[in-house]
């Protein structure tokens, strides 16, 4: 059997298909990483990828899905094309020094046929899950540029609907919030169905008039703060007079009821000093008076007397009738604190009547003693 000569490599057969494997691994890594970087792409935060086909049965037709995250895809066959889902703002306005330097401001007509100029601001987003349908219908991924086109028309449409129903007077004051709501309404049916929400509407600074209507709406508002001023003074006169009427028939009242009083005091006070005298009166018997005039007598009779002795010559048989009596003992009971001590009172006018003619008796012998 025949041997097979060895064959022996040398070092530089060796080195290089080194090289050759090395170049190999090379080639393919590169290959790799470009397959790798034309295929995969990153949907960012905030933002939804659709899948685009551009060849085969299926390509630009109804049903895109939506991707996120970390996507492969074939570029020869597909397209990814983002959307962002976050809030955007756009403003359309006249100042050159914001938004864009030329006037975006919008247009709309009063139901009088007057122009009304405002700067518009706006908010808004889409929908995630309608953005195949946005992209398939306008083939435009940049949000800006839409609402600069599409949306600003369909806000200037809703302003000139809206509007065409108000006089520019109420536009142009209380009627500017109801403005905007009624617009926000339209906007919602048209721009919902594509997908996109608004988010807030506002007109920014004041409304822009013709000269001569402008003048003329604030002759009218400043006659009309000045009826409402005339107004509010009638009322706060009115409320003073009525103040004041409210005041006098208190002063008048209580003058009144001050009188009612003073007059109730003296009636009082008259009754009871026709009470006193009606006692006084009834009390005052032959017996008493000869009594008080001994009590006042200093003993002394007159040096020359013709006639009956002064103050000591009562009729000491009359006294009081029972009628009287029953009156006199009637008022002392009213008087007195309880009926005892009326009682004792009424007791009075017999006890000096006692006195009387035991007095009387000194005065009747008072002659007999004179010479």
């Amino acid at each position: 059997m025949a041997k097979i000569p060895s064959i022996k490599l040398g070092p530089s057969n060796v080195a290089a298909g080194a090289a050759r494997r090395v170049a190999l691994g090379l080639v393919l890594l590169v290959a790799t990483l470009f397959v790798a970087c034309t295929t995969v792409t990153r949907i960012d935060a905030a933002h939804v990828g659709i899948r685009v086909k551009l060849a085969g049965s299926s390509r630009g037709v109804d049903d895109i899905p939506v991707v996120t995250g970390w996507v492969f895809y074939n570029p020869l066959t597909e397209q990814i094309v983002q959307f962002p889902t976050s809030v955007q703002n756009v403003v359309w306005t006249s100042s050159a020094h914001e938004g864009r330097s030329v006037d975006e401001s919008i247009t709309f007509s009063s139901s009088e046929g007057v122009n009304v100029g405002a700067d518009i601001g706006m908010s808004f987003h889409i929908e995630p899950d309608k953005a195949p349908h946005l992209y398939l219908r306008f083939r435009e991924n940049d949000l800006m540029r839409l609402a600069d086109r599409y949306v600003r028309n369909a806000v200037r449409e809703a302003f000139n609907s809206v509007a065409s129903k108000m006089p520019v007077q109420e536009i142009y004051g209380s009627g500017k919030t109801s403005l905007i709501h009624d617009v926000i309404k339209e906007l919602e049916v048209v721009l919902e169905k594509d997908g996109i929400r608004i988010d807030q509407l506002t007109i920014n600074g004041a409304l822009r008039l013709p000269e001569n209507v402008a003048a003329a709406i604030n002759q009218a508002m400043e006659a009309t703060q000045k009826a409402i001023q005339a107004e509010n003074r009638v009322r706060q006169v009115r409320a003073e007079a009525e103040q004041a009427i409210a005041t006098a028939r208190g002063a008048a009242e209580s003058a009144r009821e001050r009188a009612r009083g003073e007059a109730d005091a003296l009636l009082i006070r008259a009754r009871a000093e026709a009470k006193a005298n009606t006692i006084i009166r009834l009390s005052a018997t032959p017996a008493v008076l000869q009594y008080r005039a001994l009590e006042r007598w200093n003993g002394r009779l007159p040096a020359m007397n013709q006639g009956p002795l002064p103050m000591l010559t009562f009729d000491m048989k009359s006294a009081l009738d029972k009628d009287a009596e029953q009156k006199l003992a009637e008022l002392l009971e009213e008087t007195a604190p309880g009926g005892e001590a009326g009682a004792a009172d009424g007791a009075t006018p017999g006890a000096g009547g006692g006195q009387g003619d035991r007095g009387a008796k000194p005065a009747q012998q008072a002659p007999a003693a004179a010479p």
